[in-house]
């Protein structure tokens, strides 16, 4: 348990609390949530097992929560946590399962609504399995054979930013190809680093601007209008970047980071096409403030897309 805390610490993810299944049974809480049931006439006896009638809350069928042998079900203490949780004051819960786990979500829907509760207060998403790639090589891994690659050796092969921006880009129901031999490349067919890149792509137009005798101080950053930017190119990227707080708001509605990725791969894409086609540094100095600004723009975008995801924003590639 400490290698994995420790590791995801690495990974840059903290829980603030770990809740082990013994302290349910320690608390008694099992018991309780039982008696609650029984209570609220929502079990009853049959071949001497103990039922649950969550198919009075959408379920399909009755749930068995005491085998006729006296042994409780994975469900009951399921149930019991999943109360407990409402117990400690949270009025919204989510939780991430495997696809093997998807049968699940109308039991313990039932169970939470049986208390009591909102159904919509509960938020169940199904996460994908991940296969790695070393290029067009599979990774062979079986928990039978007990075959299997740590999130360490991702790190120490990756690194941090490539894993998480990597784990990220897919939609949390859908499968994970995460290939190794692209997370590594420093080029940009590797969509991180093509997004770090734009960022530091900006630092380095600035670079330049001062290396020509340019004055950062006398760059009003609060200058408003863009009538000097009127290439295609200028106003679709002052478009687009203005829908970045649209997108965050969406992603964190519908629990789907992935929209960050791909918005900050296109924000990437749109800049570097405006940067191939038009200087920065021009004689005309009100247009090159104003490019200066947009460029700013790109990077404050950039910057904070990949803060929001625990990515850096490196200044120089």
């Amino acid at each position: 348990m400490k290698d994995i805390q420790k590791d995801l610490e690495e990974f840059g993810v903290v829980f603030d609390d770990y809740f082990s299944e013994r302290e349910l049974a320690a608390a008694n809480k099992v018991e309780d949530c039982l008696e609650l049931l029984e209570k609220k006439k929502l079990t009853y006896r049959k071949e001497r097992a103990l039922w649950f009638k969550s198919t009075q809350f959408g379920d399909d069928k009755d749930r068995v929560l005491i085998k006729s042998s006296g042994e409780m079900t994975y469900i009951t203490s399921d149930i019991a946590y999943h109360m407990n949780k409402y117990e400690r004051g949270y009025n919204k819960v989510v939780n991430l399962w495997g696809p093997d786990h998807h049968g699940y979500i109308p039991r313990i829907k039932a169970a939470v609504e049986a208390f009591g509760h909102d159904v919509k207060s509960l938020d169940i998403l199904i996460v994908q399995l991940c296969t790695l790639f070393e290029g067009k090589i599979k990774k062979s891994m079986s928990t039978r054979k007990g075959e299997f690659v740590t999130l360490r050796e991702i790190l120490s092969e990756v690194g941090k930013d490539a894993a998480r921006y990597f784990f990220v880009m897919r939609r949390t129901d859908s499968h994970l190809d995460f290939d190794l031999e692209l997370a590594k490349k420093q080029t940009t067919d590797n969509p991180v680093y093509y997004v770090q890149y734009a960022h530091a792509r900006v630092h380095s137009i600035f670079k330049k601007f001062v290396s020509v005798g340019g004055d950062i101080n006398k760059i009003d950053f609060k200058i408003s209008g863009s009538e000097r930017l009127v290439e295609e190119e200028e106003k679709g990227l002052i478009r687009f970047l203005s829908s970045f707080t649209d997108v965050v708001a969406g992603a964190a509605k519908s629990m789907d980071p992935n929209r960050i990725t791909s918005y900050l791969e296109e924000a990437a894409q749109r800049f570097h096409k405006y940067y191939e086609k038009h200087r920065v540094i021009v004689e005309d100095e009100t247009l090159m403030h104003h490019r200066l600004l947009l460029c700013k723009a790109v990077s404050i975008v950039i910057r904070n897309g990949l803060a929001i995801l625990g990515i850096d924003a490196p200044l120089e590639m």
